[in-house]
């Protein structure tokens, strides 16, 4: 057999993954009809073992195989060719370890050689370029956009990323012991989802048993964190359409959640409060009652400031038909999370990897969308009065379990010659951190993969065929991670 089977937050025998060659797995590949979530590699001696990771939504499995590359071999035939999807998982790939995928269509570097990055471009005399970064007017991160215009129309853009080389996956591998405080630093407005990942992923390695009332508490912050950020991404919406009304009511309701969770953990953010082997801070029932109220709060905020908008003309007329991403496109890029969500592609690992506290619930999934900017707006309000929703009921089932302990101490030694798989939903989406364990019990290595890692081109197909002007309300739209790329 070419491959094994296991699903989220389990651990399999590193030895037992098949090592079979690349053709056949890029063969097996474009017959399984799933999607890529992992395409990396890891040094064995002289050679290179690259691993290829493959999800099935629909039934909630997780398919692993591998290849070997001795040193004499130095490419292979591209996947992207027939699996778009691949494009930026094969650049990383190359990117680290030299072996060329032959016939790759836009085979560019992910995070080096920006002085010489092979723009593409368009000759015309009316053509002209617009280049925006990698310094910006805000305090966001570095990133360089290069558009290629007819006047105000967009025809290409190409996003050059990678000015921030932190080598994250690196640190894991040099500190033997467990870090929380990493793992919540790798992208910093995925505070919960981030931590909770890699939580669970040495809890699975040390074979640490966390409590019901643990794991509810971490889902709870996860899903604040999910309606903190949508909310204020609503604003930063309504502030790029000149919107200021919208953009203020929304940041200062935004607050009503962050200060929340500053009350449960100490941190706006949730810093602190997830831990190798549970959570640092209880919810009780006097701050379930708080947090229940501020939603019901919050809710009546959001209903009203998102219904103005949503009837108001130059709100509709600058979201409607802008930066639109089919469902297609979507699909064939491999996009996760809310940007596919957005454009009508119905995946959520909450709910399609069998994750008990999520599946439990009788909770209704959002719309479907249209791909366009509205449809990534609106479909951020339905997203909060889902979470809304789930948080209500995951305090409710907290009842049943308020005489369990918040952690326990986690074993210290990891298991031996183990890969182990953590995806998290995030607010973006998808988050999966990916450990393999050696011999004598050390972390080989620690692979992790941003949502933005897949969504980043969606971006630059939304823009084609709009107004320059309109590249913020896009970029907004999204709100991608620059340091979920550059790790």
């Amino acid at each position: 057999m070419n491959w094994i089977i296991t699903e989220n937050n389990k651990k399999i025998n590193a030895l037992d993954i098949p090592t079979v060659s690349i053709d056949e797995i890029k063969s097996d590949v474009e017959k399984m009809k799933m999607r890529v979530i992992g395409f990396f590699g890891k040094q064995e001696f002289e050679n290179v073992r690259l691993y290829v990771v493959m999800a099935d939504d629909k039934i909630g499995k997780i398919y692993v195989t591998s290849s070997i590359f001795p040193p004499s071999v130095k490419s292979y035939e591209s996947f992207t060719q027939t699996i778009p999807a691949f494009h930026i998982f094969e650049r990383e790939f190359y990117e680290e370890f030299g072996i060329k995928p032959l016939n790759h269509p836009w085979l560019k570097p992910v995070r080096i050689n920006q002085d010489k990055y092979p723009f593409f471009e368009m000759k015309g005399e009316d053509i002209h370029e617009v280049a925006v970064g990698p310094i910006h007017a805000g305090v966001i991160e570095p990133g360089h956009f290069r558009f290629m215009c007819q006047g105000e129309k967009v025809y290409d853009l190409e996003i050059m990323l990678g000015y921030q080389h932190r080598g994250a996956e690196e640190i894991f591998l040099k500190n033997p012991k467990y870090n929380n405080r990493l793992a919540e630093s790798v992208c910093g407005d995925s505070v919960i989802g981030y931590n909770m990942a890699y939580s669970q992923l040495m809890e699975l390695l040390s074979d640490t048993t966390i409590s019901n009332k643990a794991q509810i508490i971490r889902r709870i912050a996860l899903e604040m964190e999910r309606i903190a950020i949508h909310i204020g991404d609503m604003g930063a919406i309504a502030g790029d359409m000149a919107y200021l009304m919208g953009a203020s009511i929304f940041g200062i309701t935004r607050t009503l959640v962050i200060n929340t969770m500053l009350e449960i953990s100490g941190s706006r953010f949730g810093r602190g409060l997830i831990n190798v082997g549970g959570v640092n801070f209880d919810i009780d029932e006097k701050m379930s009652d708080k947090i229940t109220a501020m939603l019901d709060d919050v809710a009546k905020t959001v209903d009203r400031t998102t219904k103005i908008m949503l009837k108001t003309p130059s709100c509709i007329s600058r979201m409607e038909r802008t930066g639109v991403v089919s469902m297609e496109t979507a699909k064939a890029l491999g996009a996760v999370g809310m940007a596919a969500r957005s454009s009508g592609v119905d995946i959520d690992t909450r709910f399609d990897f069998n994750d008990k506290w999520y599946t439990s619930l009788d909770v209704v999934k959002p719309f479907k969308a249209t791909g366009d900017v509205h449809s990534r707006f609106k479909l951020r309000y339905k997203e909060i009065k889902q979470s809304m929703q789930i948080v209500k009921k995951l305090l409710a089932k907290l009842k049943d379990y308020k005489e369990e302990p918040i952690k326990t101490t986690p074993n210290g030694v990891i298991s031996p010659n183990s890969f182990a798989i953590s995806m998290t939903e995030g607010w973006r989406g998808e988050i999966v951190h990916i450990a393999i364990t050696g011999a004598n019990s050390e972390l080989l290595r620690y692979k992790m993969k941003d949502p933005s890692f897949n969504n980043w081109y969606m971006l630059a197909m939304a823009v084609r065929n709009n107004g320059v002007s309109d590249f913020p309300l896009c970029n907004k739209s999204f709100n991608l991670s620059y340091c979920g790329n550059d790790l």
